[in-house]
């Protein structure tokens, strides 16, 4: 049995966006090469994830998992257990960016995974935002699920349903 869900991101990010946010967004959805050096706002990941002391993030992680090498939404073709494809689109919209994204997520990368979409949260545009103050950032659901959950952001952290 694997601990597998479908991740959906669908996002309209501000128009403010910087170069080097862009570079890293691009890079972290497999759209382009890794930013060298990092910019100031890095999203990629330099330090170890939340500690399993912070109960929304009770994650056990396996010894030299070295997720800061890979793109977190980066992932491009058939996907291995949710079925259909996996892909991410960044496209350029009048008013900002609209972001979409179809990823294999496994709970261990909920730590890494998750600072991403709080940090695209933060740059999403009112369309996303819910009448709690909360970010609808997409959906996500257990691979044998039929029916996907609203994931938020709030106050900054992912509710992982």
């Amino acid at each position: 049995m694997a601990d597998i869900s479908e991740l959906t991101v669908a996002l309209n990010l501000r128009d403010d966006l910087t170069d080097a946010e862009l570079a890293e967004l691009r890079w972290h959805l497999g759209l382009g090469p890794r930013p060298e050096p990092p910019s100031a706002i890095s999203l990629i990941p330099t330090v170890d994830p939340p500690s399993a002391d912070d109960a929304a993030y009770a994650i056990e992680f396996e010894v030299g998992f070295e997720i800061e090498d890979e793109p977190l939404l980066g992932y491009h073709g058939e996907a291995w257990k949710v079925g259909g494809a996996l892909t991410s689109v960044l496209v350029r919209r009048r008013d900002g960016w609209a972001l979409t994204s179809r990823q294999e997520i496994h709970p261990d990368q909920h730590g890494y995974v998750g600072p991403l979409l709080a940090w695209l949260a933060d740059r999403s545009t009112a369309r996303d935002e819910r009448t709690d103050g909360s970010v609808l950032v997409g959906w996500t659901r257990f691979y044998e699920e039929d029916r996907p959950e609203p994931l938020v952001v709030r106050d900054g952290r992912v509710d992982w349903p």
